[in-house]
């Protein structure tokens, strides 16, 4: 940032050793006067006319090319800085002067080359240990990647309307409507008509724009009549009271050929109008660069930057108090070490009278001046506080103004991407929003389950309650998501396993929508064996290597309270019948036991050993030490004995030695609780005993229909001479929701063929159990066809495997 140095008044302090006071009196003496004076814009040209003059002279040739480095350092041209500061660190002038290398690792850091600005904060500490922006450089390198990926939460927008080619910096609210902004500029249209030589660029001036109820910023305006407010001196960083009746500023006089400070001024505002602004008495000295104003609210207490003795860098905060808004303030004092450092503090803004925000290139930051904010104690200021990204940048950011009551305001900045030299930014942070949504799957069939429950617990008490639609998609809006909450997610349905789920917004900075899909699982008709609970031959304890196994099944019955089971323990087929019934009743009775030792309620279980009278058929196949038993296998002794080995018949008795759990009810009322759950659904078993089924003729079609069960679910088929087996999308669909299909009965990949809550034409999948007139055929292929014109075909083919069948068109019956 170029022109804020103007505002801000530097004052630089060069010690020169007898060999500069001789060449201050030859060819670079102009060139030194322009830089004393803070000329550092045509101090660059005259340097580079006299390093001709004395490149010859080695020392003298260094010091020309630092002062070159220093002007456009001042001038925030950091590219060129870097290289004038890189060619001092060859010729090894940082052993003369150190500060070579801090502000070659600034300009590096400036210009995105973090790595090798790291490497040049190392050494400088190493030359200068009791500075600690060597120390706060690297870490600023270190830390720059996370800040990147870890923004805060403020969201930017540069307002094109405001800025110019030219700098643009230092907004503040103008009324109370807060619709309109004063701000500090350069551009075309400044008062007087004269180059700074400092900036290169017109004298600054204070501008004011509207925004209107549409959005749109006016063209800004000179602010005030003519030579009030602005004249031919540099007028910037305004302040508004908080009656928005007076005008804070600064005003630096840029007297040619010496060196001028800087005052702060007031002026009153009478309607549209300003008064002749007075300077505040805050130094006697008038080289000091007083500026920056920012004031309590009741314009008692005063902070502004100056550059006066007794600091502890560069530029420092100094603050003054006063017993009346007509008493002059007194002697300012230091704000102190909590803020002020080595580097510069510049551009302080004080919020609600306790919240200081300021610029600084003294701690710890991203790039150039970086905003901070500290909060007032009783005794002194917090430790700054790194706004962070995107507020700030590797650029100059400075200049910041808040809203009173909203978290939103104004900042300037120099970094890349903008229209100026610096340009205003608005900025504002978001309320911080949550939703949560997900979509609730069927797991056999990985169908969308329709009308499934959804209730969130949140941890402040409250509860609500949704449904999924047909798509199975749920949605909790950010008015029923809140910030601080940590929410239970349930998820139920009807002859399914209750689902369950956390989300929590404690801690996040940032809105967030919550995705949280569910797969819940059907309640199934037949026994589940339990996990690798095996028992010694003719024992019944539960070993403690396999209560871990019931763990599954204790998290099912507490998400589940409405269940009842049926635990039921089998033995294997040795020993008498009596034996094995009390030895299975024990087994099953000790799982019950453990269970009640873990907080399930007795009147939920029961135990039943029925010995060995129902030997264990595979559902899957099985590998065990060594030995492979396929799915289907009934493990009864004809089986058993038909095994060749003594060890592999072992491996089979172990298998039959299990415990399984059945769901025996849905509706169980838990205790302590009023509200009943719904009876579980009726299954009806349908058992004809004649082999014929009535058919009826289609009227649109002329199509033969008669009804059949797939998987025991009733359904029509439409009967074609030579048509192979096929069914249309919906009507698979329907054998899916309504449980007669399951993803297992596909080939291929289940999440493939029925993803996007569809099947995929051409699809496969096998009937297990396919009956018309009470007889049952298996293992029926059937292909899915999006073509279908009607719900599900068979032909000859397909009919001819229930056996002989004759169709009776008189009485309108297949019969077999």
């Amino acid at each position: 940032m170029k022109i804020k140095q103007v505002i801000i008044f530097i004052f630089i302090s060069l010690l020169f050793s007898p060999s500069i006071i001789f060449a201050q009196r030859n060819p670079t003496r102009s060139a030194d006067e322009a830089f004393e004076n803070q000329r550092y814009f045509i101090a660059i040209d005259k340097y580079k006319k006299a390093y001709s003059k004395v490149k010859k002279n080695k020392p003298e040739k260094n010091r020309v090319i630092f002062q070159i480095a220093e002007c456009y350092r001042l001038t925030n041209n950091l590219k060129r800085a870097e290289a004038q500061y890189k060619r001092l660190i060859r010729a090894q002038y940082d052993k003369k002067e150190p500060l070579v290398v801090l502000h070659y690792a600034d300009a590096l850091k400036a210009n995105n080359k973090y790595d090798l600005a790291l490497v040049q904060y190392n050494n400088y500490s190493e030359l200068a240990p009791d500075d600690p922006r060597g120390l706060f450089g690297a870490e600023a390198c270190r830390l720059i990647k996370e800040w990147e990926e870890n923004p805060s939460k403020y969201e930017i927008t540069q307002i094109k309307k405001i800025n110019s080619r030219e700098s643009d910096f230092s907004p503040v609210y103008e009324n109370d409507n807060f619709n309109s902004i004063i701000f500090t500029s350069t551009r075309e249209g400044a008062t007087g008509k004269e180059t700074d030589d400092w900036t290169g660029q017109n004298f600054s001036d204070l501008f004011s724009t509207k925004i209107d109820r549409k959005g749109e910023w006016s063209t800004p305006k000179l602010l005030g009549a003519e030579d009030v407010i602005n004249t031919k001196a540099n007028e910037g960083a305004p302040f508004m009271n908080s009656s928005f009746n007076a005008l804070y500023f600064t005003r630096c006089m840029n007297s040619p050929k010496k060196q001028s400070g800087c005052f702060i001024c007031r002026a009153e505002r009478r309607g549209r109008t300003f008064n002749q602004p007075k300077g505040l008495d805050l130094s006697s000295d008038s080289t000091i660069a007083n500026g920056h104003p920012t004031l309590s609210s009741d314009e008692l207490t005063i902070i502004f930057a100056s550059d006066r003795e007794g600091g502890y860098g560069g530029r420092d905060l100094w603050i003054a108090t006063r017993k009346s808004k007509t008493d002059e303030f007194n002697r300012p004092q230091n704000i102190g070490p909590e803020i002020n450092t080595l580097g510069d503090e510049l551009f302080p803004f004080l919020r609600n009278d306790s919240v200081l925000y300021f610029s600084s290139n003294g701690h710890l930051g991203i790039g150039g001046l970086d905003i901070y904010k500290s909060t007032k104690t009783e005794k002194a200021w917090s430790e700054p506080k790194n706004l962070k990204m995107p507020l700030n940048s590797n650029g100059d950011d400075f200049g910041i103004v808040f809203h009173p009551n909203k978290e939103r305001g104004f900042f300037s900045s120099s970094r890349k991407g903008g229209r100026g030299k610096e340009d205003i930014y608005e900025f504002i942070e978001p309320p911080v929003l949550f939703t949560l949504s997900g979509v609730v799957k069927d797991d056999r069939t990985l169908q969308y389950a329709e009308n499934a429950d959804v209730k969130i617990i949140g941890s402040d008490g409250i509860s609500l309650s949704t449904k999924t639609n047909n798509q199975g998609v749920y949605t909790f809006t950010d008015s029923q998501i809140l910030e601080g909450t940590s929410y239970d997610i349930i998820v139920s349905k009807e002859d399914y396993f209750v689902s369950k789920g956390k989300i929590t917004t404690i801690g996040l900075e940032f809105s967030k929508d919550f995705e949280h899909d569910f797969i819940i699982v059907p309640i199934p008709e037949k026994p589940i064996v339990l996990p690798e609970i095996l028992y010694d031959l003719a024992k019944w304890d539960l070993k403690p290597q396999y209560q871990d196994s019931l763990q599954g099944l204790i998290k099912t019955l507490d998400e589940n309270e409405t269940l009842t089971i049926e635990l039921a323990s089998h033995t294997d087929l040795r020993d008498s019948d009596e034996r094995n019934d009390i030895l299975s009743q024990k087994r099953a009775q000790s799982v019950v036991d453990y269970l009640i030792l873990r907080g399930i309620d007795p009147a939920r279980l029961t135990a039943r050993g029925y010995g060995e009278r129902v030997p264990r058929t595979l559902v899957k196949d099985i590998q065990r030490d060594g030995f492979s038993f396929p799915e289907g296998t009934v493990l009864n002794e004809e089986y058993i004995e038909s095994l060749e080995t003594n060890a592999e018949k072992e491996v089979a008795h172990q298998l039959n030695r299990r415990t399984e759990f059945s769901v025996i009810r849905k509706n169980y009322v838990p205790r302590q609780k009023n509200e009943p759950v719904a009876a579980g659904e009726v299954n009806i078993v349908v058992n004809p005993e004649e082999h014929f089924v009535k058919y009826e003729i289609e009227k649109k079609t002329g199509a033969l229909k008669a009804e059949c069960f797939v998987n025991d679910m009733s359904i029509n088929f439409y009967f074609e001479d030579h048509a192979r087996p096929y069914i249309s999308i919906s009507e698979a669909l329907k054998l899916l929701k309504e449980g007669a299909l399951s993803k297992e009965d596909f080939k291929g990949d289940p999440n493939v063929i029925l993803a996007n809550g569809t099947i995929a034409n051409k699809a496969v999948f096998t009937i297990k159990d396919f009956t018309i007139a009470n007889i049952t055929i298996h293992d029926i292929e059937i292909t899915v066809d999006n073509r279908a014109r009607v719900p599900f075909v068979i032909g000859k083919s397909t009919l001819s495997l229930f056996g002989k069948y004759t169709i009776d068109k008189g009485a309108q019956v297949i019969k077999f």
